[in-house]
């Protein structure tokens, strides 16, 4: 129970400790973008143990018998894993546009160490989440404390400095004087749409704790304005000549075009002048399928329509996109001589790649500006009739891969097909990791910049199944649909019981193949035989043995341990019908299904360079460098 509020206002001061202060002060930050405003710190996850239980832990108590009179607002949601729950806050962040995201706090030395892997995640995506891992004491003296890493050479490193690298504002709250200019830069950074990432404020367990008197205009609501850059009027003179000048135009689309909502515009571009619109994992829906200029994925996972398109093109304009070796097949996608770039970002550092004409400004009013001063261009009749061509025949493809009757386990391509087909097109389908990405960017038919959510900057296992849980805080309206392997599964699986204790409704479709099929398909083309990629017990056999081991792990019996729905089934037409069941349903449900570990996959029409053994005494390696040597030959840099 509160007791009565022992904090005192003088002269315009508040006290109050560094943890109660960090959470009243981002209850009252906001967000806005073309009149709209939000929460800018959604809520918190926490996992608590000594260096926060007693800091930021007691603050959000406080926070939640608060909120229970109708005062302040910060939910708190208690995660499983520290790596999961940042997953969770950037899946969240990445529906909401990057206008929200949650905060995520944890205990000192392996709880905090834990959050890396989901900084890195977020920061690589481009994602705003807010991290606030514990700290050893400030004041030293009770030093060396449990879990804390020493540094013979420095007393000022900890484990949290591992955070520096994958964080684009990093701070340490040594004083509570610190936290005023901390906590300003980092509402700056994570709503900047050019250097948003994670950022992360590390605390000392003892600083969290110590009281000071803080000014109250440190409380006020404020309202961090999200920028739209228009583009520079001589820049976008420039790339307008470069497209006018272009036979073979082509946009690919990254995930900075769905952030900056600008599919209406992206439309509008394409149906005045005829170009094509490519797309990248994260840009995928920022154009419906069925639009006449949508040739669908370019790269290594791409499809034959946009990778046809792509061989070709003499302009590429991208928009939004960071240019992974995924989207420029290593350096080998684009195959014109000639070709040439036109890069709109909103930031400098992505624009600049492939020696390209920048327009650095906000893509939707780029987009527009575009459109308008392309008023009188148009690409010609034959290039057009080649992209409905080329559509017309990746639709046929997809539709055999959809359909395929393959037996007697049927191909994930099938179970993507059927849920294709059953889900709206504000439904959500979230995958990260494996072989699923790829078939899925090839195959995916996605109608809305809603449906498509596909984490592959980082492509980190076990990020779908908390990532459901963010993306249903965002969307609670909408059915959210995660695609999970078995491999991934293992990694990260705790958030189910999060899921559940919060009644959070989602679908988890779990494929069995008992291994890992990508790098299992990847291990084979590169020589390496699927080693290490398929469950064996060493106890009868090596990881050579040819009989694979069905009988391990139970996913299903684990699912309903955390408390799930779980529907096991064999056939596509099953699969179909317990969708429907889960769909009605109002709680979280599993759907096992057993998939063949060898594909079919849909059929490639590009590269990735994953170098293999130059020396070896296995025909197989010996075999695959000899291909590798031929493959890699039309890299280049585009200059």
């Amino acid at each position: 129970r509160r007791t009565t509020m022992s904090n005192e206002a003088y002269a315009g001061t508040i006290r109050l400790t560094v943890a109660q202060a960090t959470i009243r002060f981002l209850s009252n930050q906001y967000s806005e973008r073309d009149g709209v405003e939000q929460r800018l710190i959604a809520g918190a996850f926490g996992i608590f143990g000594h260096g926060n239980v007693a800091g930021i832990g007691q603050a959000l108590l406080q926070n939640e018998i608060a909120r229970a009179d109708g005062e302040q607002e910060m939910p708190y949601i208690m995660p499983r894993n520290e790596q999961g729950q940042v997953h969770a806050a950037a899946a969240f962040a990445k529906t909401t546009n990057r206008l929200q995201t949650y905060m995520c706090t944890a205990s000192i030395g392996p709880g905090s160490l834990n959050m890396v892997t989901g900084a890195a995640l977020a920061t690589t995506n481009r994602l705003p989440v807010l991290l606030f891992p514990s700290d050893q004491f400030a004041t030293r003296v009770p030093d060396p404390v449990l879990q804390q890493l020493e540094d013979p050479t420095s007393l000022d490193v900890s484990v949290n400095d591992a955070f520096r690298p994958v964080s684009r504002f990093f701070d340490r709250i040594n004083r509570p004087e610190q936290l005023i200019p901390s906590l300003l830069n980092a509402m700056r950074v994570l709503t900047d749409p050019a250097e948003t990432g994670a950022v992360t404020i590390a605390m000392p367990q003892d600083v969290q704790a110590e009281v000071f008197d803080w000014p109250v205009e440190l409380f006020r609501k404020r309202v961090w304005h999200v920028r739209r850059p228009v583009p520079e009027p001589a820049a976008l003179e420039r790339a307008v000549a470069l497209i006018k000048a272009a036979k073979r135009p082509l946009i690919i689309a990254g995930g900075g075009t769905i952030y900056a909502g600008a599919s209406e515009e992206l439309r509008a571009l394409a149906t005045a002048t005829g170009i094509p619109v490519g797309d990248t994992q994260a840009g995928k829906g920022a154009i419906n399928f069925d639009h006449p200029s949508a040739v669908g994925g370019v790269g290594s996972t791409g499809c034959d329509s946009g990778n046809h398109i792509a061989d070709k093109a003499d302009l590429i304009i991208g928009v939004g996109t960071r240019y992974s070796d995924f989207t420029t097949a290593s350096k080998t996608q684009f195959k014109n001589p000639d070709v040439k770039f036109v890069n709109i970002n909103v930031t400098p550092f992505d624009a600049a790649k492939e020696s390209a004409e920048m327009v650095v400004a906000d893509a939707r009013e780029a987009l527009a500006a575009l459109t308008e001063a392309l008023a009188d261009y148009r690409v010609e009749a034959a290039y057009s009739e080649e992209i409905t061509a080329e559509k017309e025949a990746w639709l046929k493809a997809t539709e055999r891969c959809y359909h395929l009757d393959h037996g007697p386990l049927p191909a994930q391509t099938e179970v993507f097909g059927a849920l294709n087909e059953l889900m709206g097109e504000e439904d959500v389908v979230i995958n990260a990791a494996g072989s699923m990405p790829g078939d899925l960017q090839a195959l995916w038919q996605a109608r809305s910049p809603l449906q498509y959510h596909v984490e592959y900057a980082f492509s980190c296992m076990g990020y779908e199944v908390p990532a459901a849980m963010g993306v249903k805080l965002a969307r609670p309206e909408a059915e959210v649909v995660s695609i999970v392997g078995d491999g991934t599964y293992q990694m990260l699986p705790m958030e189910l019981a999060t899921v559940v204790q919060e009644n959070i409704k989602v679908i988890y479709v779990l494929l069995q193949n008992y291994g890992f099929c990508s790098i299992g398909a990847l291990s084979e083309s590169r020589g390496s035989q699927r080693f290490g990629t398929k469950y064996r017990r060493r106890g009868e056999g090596s990881h050579l043995a040819d009989e694979q081991v069905i009988d391990g792990v139970d996913i299903a019996a684990n699912a309903r341990s955390w408390g799930l729905d779980v529907l096991e089934v064999h056939t596509i037409a099953e699969f179909k019908e317990a969708y429907r069941q889960a769909e009605a349903s109002d709680r979280p449900t599993m759907i096992h299904i057993e998939t063949d570990l060898y594909g079919p996959n849909p059929p490639g029409s590009s590269w990735w360079d994953v170098p293999v053994s130059g020396v070896s005494e296995l025909e197989s390696t010996q075999r695959a460098y000899e291909e590798y040597l031929r493959d890699r030959k039309p890299q280049r840099h585009y200059l």
